[in-house]
């Protein structure tokens, strides 16, 4: 279980500040958004959102993990009480992962749900 906080266009800065004051190195380098692979459906973003954060990971206390991305306001992101932050869990197996989510999920409005994305993960 990790938390994942979302900023808008900041992550850099405020986890340069976090790896400060716990004193440790992220887990692997920041991956900008201009990482993702293009996409037809998807509207061109500027040099500056193609630079800000899709996702970084910094180990911080007892086996916490605290995870970041930047929300892209063009594309309609808005930072607000209720998606600045959420839970992150990553259960073994993709039965494990799917049997929550269908549960958790039935009656909300969430709409991405668990997919294979392109740095390997489900």
């Amino acid at each position: 279980m990790s938390t994942h906080l979302n900023f808008m266009g900041n992550t850099d800065e405020a986890f340069d500040f976090y790896r400060s004051v716990f004193g440790i190195e992220f887990v692997f380098p920041f991956n900008r958004i201009g990482d993702v692979p293009a996409d037809e459906n998807t509207p061109a973003l500027s040099e500056a959102e193609r630079r800000m954060v899709l996702h970084i990971e910094l180990p911080i206390l007892g086996g916490h993990v605290l995870m970041a991305t930047d929300m892209i306001e063009s594309m309609g992101h808005e930072l607000h009480v209720g998606n600045n932050g959420t839970i992150n869990l990553e259960p073994d197996t993709r039965a494990e992962t799917d049997r929550p989510y269908e549960a958790l999920s039935s009656g909300g409005s969430e709409g991405s749900g668990p997919q294979d994305m392109f740095w390997g993960s489900y």
